[in-house]
Formats: structure tokens, sequence, C-alpha cells
């Protein structure tokens, strides 16, 4: 587990900082938390569920069909996709939370990004938060505003009974192996809702969500094409001839298929 310190004139202001040029960090993260604002960008390149946490529904992008392994990160730290989880872009910064309740900036400790002399700093010469600092703190107070918001539409969902278990089976060259523990909507339920209750949620600002798990759920398929490509990662990934990344094994039938029970 990462170990954030809390950013502060007294102990940072003699520190600079790196920005991260790996995904490695995210490497064994099978689950990304998202929030309502970035699902209609996340479902263009990404499968969506739901997850259950104390009792209260979330919605999760699935990057691997297997705990610790994130497809989406390729060997060299390359992100594969063509969205990354709002979650992972303030990295190494977070917020944490104070005894008395109140969240500050956080910066992670273990990251290797904190420096004596290289990078940029976390204070200006006047002693203010650096631009750049202010900016993440700001992006990172979105998305926690956004993510209540995501509890409360998920509160809704789940009131109108509208989320249900969601059993992946994987078929593997070793055999069927099945994915628990994630949730999908109930499309025969939502179908069924009387108007009264469709108004509901869309007062709520639930639709999108619904139609984004959904639709999202096409990109199972990517994920058994990227685990191929992880296989076969114990040799470098296919670079094209300008040096980028070649992606051109997505389209390609994978060796995995996917069907819910």
């Amino acid at each position: 587990m990462p170990t954030f310190h809390a950013i502060a004139q007294s102990t940072h202001a003699d520190k600079r900082w790196q920005r991260y040029a790996s995904y490695a960090f995210a490497a064994k993260e099978a689950l990304a938390p998202l929030v309502a604002q970035e699902l209609p960008r996340a479902v263009l390149h990404l499968p969506i569920a739901f997850v259950r946490q104390n009792d209260q529904f979330a919605p999760v992008a699935v990057l691997g069909i297997q705990p610790g392994q994130n497809l989406f990160v390729a060997p060299d730290g390359r992100w594969l996709g063509g969205y990354t989880p709002a979650a992972y872009r303030a990295h190494p910064f977070a917020l944490a939370n104070l005894p008395d309740g109140q969240q500050v900036l956080a910066f992670d400790a273990d990251s290797g990004l904190l420096t004596e002399a290289e990078g940029e700093a976390f204070y200006d010469s006047e002693g203010r938060p650096a631009q750049a600092v202010q900016d993440i703190l700001a992006f990172l107070t979105q998305v926690q505003a956004n993510r209540a918001q995501t509890q409360r539409i998920c509160q809704a969902l789940a009131e109108h009974q509208l989320i249900q278990p969601w059993p992946i089976t994987v078929q593997t060259e070793a055999g069927q192996r099945q994915v628990d523990g994630l949730y999908r909507i109930d499309e025969a339920a939502l179908n069924a809702l009387p108007a009264e209750s469709l108004k509901a949620l869309q007062q709520a600002g639930a639709l999108p969500m619904v139609y984004c798990q959904l639709l999202s759920m096409q990109h199972l398929l990517l994920l058994g094409q990227l685990a191929q490509a992880h296989r076969k990662a114990a040799h470098p990934l296919p670079a094209a001839p300008n040096g980028e990344l070649d992606l051109s094994f997505l389209s390609n039938n994978g060796t995995l298929s996917f069907g819910a029970q």
C-alpha cells in the first residue's frame, strides 16, 4: 500500500517532485474506481461494472480478468487504453483524511518521485503552493465532489433494483474460469420500470450511468485480446517502424472468449 504524507511547507518547501512517466504503479490493479463525470469518455474504451463496497455499489473500470493484473499497463509501463481513469491521473498525489475529518493534499512517499533537486517545486518563492500543485488539488477536489454524486446515483439504481450480479465465464486455453464480484445493470428490470420510476432516475441523473454501463460491455473482448498480448509479453510488444506501440493485435481474434451466465 502507498504511504501518503500530507504536503506542508514545513516538510516540503525544500523538496521537489517529478511527474510520472510510467503506469507501473497501477500494474497490479484489475479494477479502477470511476466517477459519473468520466463515464461518457470511459465507455468508449473500457468495460464498466459495479462492485459492492460496504453495502453500497460503485462503478469501476474492469482492467483485468484476474486479481493483481492490469491488462491495460504494458510491460514497459505504457498505458494501452484510449482513456485513463481519473483515479490514476493525479499520481503521485491524493487527498488524505485528517483525524478531524478535513482533507488535505498528500504525496505518495513510496512513488520514487520525491526529490531533493530535480523536478518541480511544491511551493513558489513567496511560500504559496506552486500553480501545478494548485491545479492537482483542484482536480482531486472536483473528482471527490463527483464521487459523492456518483454514490447518490448508485443508491438510486439500487433502490430501483436495477443492479444485478454479473458472473463472467472466461474461456482460456486451460479451460473455463468464472470471474465473480462484478455487477451490471439489469436491462430487463430497466425496461419494466413504470414511467414514474424512470422519471425519478432521470431527475437523479442516473440514466447516463445506466446506458454507459450497458454499452461498455462490448469491450470485454478487448480484455481477452490484451491477455493474449500479455502472455506474449515475455517478448517485447511489437513496435511500428516509427517506434510507436503497435496495437494491430487488437483487431485479431484472441484466445479468450467471454460470456455471461
